[in-house]
């Protein structure tokens, strides 16, 4: 059957295929800035790709899938200005940077672990591939396409005819209202190859390079890395729509300059989760994570039911109210796949055949997850045996990822091997302990959860907590 998925680059929707010789899906996702914990609205976007991956699999396609953890410090503006990402959060935490990284790396791969979000090919750390990136700088001196300002190396857009067409930029709008902002920027497009370090302090993460010591900018990681582990040219380059118009256009500038060849045939982009109508951002202090919505009593499989309730390209808006409507109705699913777990035979019946090629249809219509859903309750309803029901359940959740071959029960008090109830339990005898100044009590409680992994945190509006 025919795969086809939106690309961003031609605003389509267009066929999938492998060119001849290629043996397997060159993919490539930009993955977290590990300096804070990843929130749903983040994670959305992983889900996403996991249905893709999934999706090109079911589809026959073996998949080079590469994610990188950005853990170099890079400035919190696309403009190549403000405060260093990794060092702002050592400095919130009182930690190293390295020490930041490791931990929030850890917490976002266990976040995915807890949304069962398959494992990439490969992680590919920033850190551990400054030289790549230093050799793509390099390249692209060569080639003309960069210049030097006291602050660091940075690439002359206005020699890439094609700058502007990604994003669909104004550029001339844009380069009138930067004029003021530019600094030493010949144009407002231009960006940070390799930005110099101070002279005037140490900064926590520097490397030498053939300009001085500093740091890359954070968009030619994902270009050195990319080429790197798939080579020159990608066939599906992901990310969220907020990409588009900065980091992923600089990727395309400097990797095509590069290479002068395209870099990624498809591009894709999860749209954003809303919270009160807003995007969801760290920025703003205020962001849900799947640890609080354990907290709160759900399993983080009933976040990743709530993703698949709307295509991965329209906003979802995000409340409790929804979630617990997405809580219900993977209950409700359950009650019917739990009877049929062990049952399954083999799909044989054309009536089985025809809900299976439907299925098919829907998730290589570019990933059309919510009709998806609707065939396999549709399946469920029909008069089936209960073998092919079995197998077509196990069939389709090899894309939707809800663990239907495991009984609910299992784990609607213990999440990802977490018993929440005997946390909440512990938390609040601390609470009576602190209360009654049992400081001893309170003491051995908080090392009781410290040997579950448990991390609380206490604060005027009571105590939160966090698996480690």
């Amino acid at each position: 059957m025919a795969l086809q998925f939106y690309n961003t680059a031609s605003r389509k929707k267009e066929l999938f295929t492998l060119p001849e010789g290629v043996p397997a899906v060159r993919m490539y996702c930009c993955g977290p800035t590990v300096y804070h914990f990843a929130h749903i609205g983040n994670l959305r976007t992983y889900i996403f790709e996991d249905f893709l991956v999934r999706t090109l699999k079911y589809y026959g396609f073996k998949v080079n899938h590469i994610v990188n953890i950005t853990d170099v410090g890079h400035l919190t503006s696309d403009a190549d200005d403000g405060d260093d990402k990794m060092e702002k959060g050592a400095a919130r935490e009182g930690k190293s940077v390295w020490d930041i990284a490791k931990f929030y790396t850890d917490a976002f791969m266990a976040d995915c672990k807890r949304l069962n979000i398959q494992e990439p090919t490969r992680w590919t750390r920033a850190t551990e591939h400054i030289q790549e990136q230093i050799d793509l700088v390099k390249t692209l001196e060569e080639k003309g396409f960069t210049y030097r300002t006291s602050d660091g190396i940075y690439f002359d857009s206005l020699k890439f005819p094609r700058y502007a067409d990604f994003a669909r930029l104004d550029v001339e709008n844009l380069r009138k209202g930067s004029r003021i902002d530019m600094g030493e920027k010949k144009n407002a497009t231009d960006f940070a190859l390799w930005k110099f370090s101070p002279t005037d302090k140490k900064r926590a993460m520097e490397w030498d390079s053939p300009w001085g010591v500093g740091f890359p900018g954070w968009h030619i990681e994902c270009s050195a890395m990319a080429m790197k582990y798939n080579g020159p040219t990608l066939d599906i380059h992901c990310g969220g729509t907020d990409h588009i118009r900065v980091h992923h256009t600089n990727e395309i500038a400097q990797s095509e300059c590069a290479n002068g060849v395209p870099f990624s045939r498809f591009w894709m982009h999860g749209e954003f989760l809303r919270l009160d109508g807003s995007k969801m951002s760290k920025s703003s202090g205020e962001f849900l994570t799947v640890s609080l919505l354990m907290e709160k009593g759900f399993n983080p499989l009933d976040y990743r039911y709530f993703a698949l309730g709307s295509h991965y390209r329209n906003y979802l808006n995000f409340s409790y109210e929804s979630l617990e409507g997405a809580r219900e109705a993977l209950k409700s699913l359950h009650k019917k796949t739990d009877p049929l777990i062990g049952k399954a035979t083999s799909i044989e019946s054309e009536k089985a055949k025809a809900f299976q090629n439907e299925f098919c249809e829907a998730i290589g219509d570019d990933l059309n997850m919510p009709r998806a859903l609707g065939i396999l309750n549709t399946m469920l309803k029909s008069d089936l045996d209960d073998g092919e029901k079995a197998a077509l359940v196990l069939d389709m959740d090899k894309i939707f990822g809800l663990k239907l071959d495991e009984p609910r029960e299992e784990f609607e008090k213990k999440i990802d091997g977490v018993d929440v109830e005997k946390i909440e339990s512990l938390i609040a005898a601390r609470k009576v302990a602190r209360e009654n100044k049992n400081w001893a009590e309170s003491d051995r409680i908080r090392d009781e959860l410290a040997a579950m992994n448990v991390m609380i945190k206490d604060s005027k509006e009571g105590t939160t907590w966090e698996i480690k």
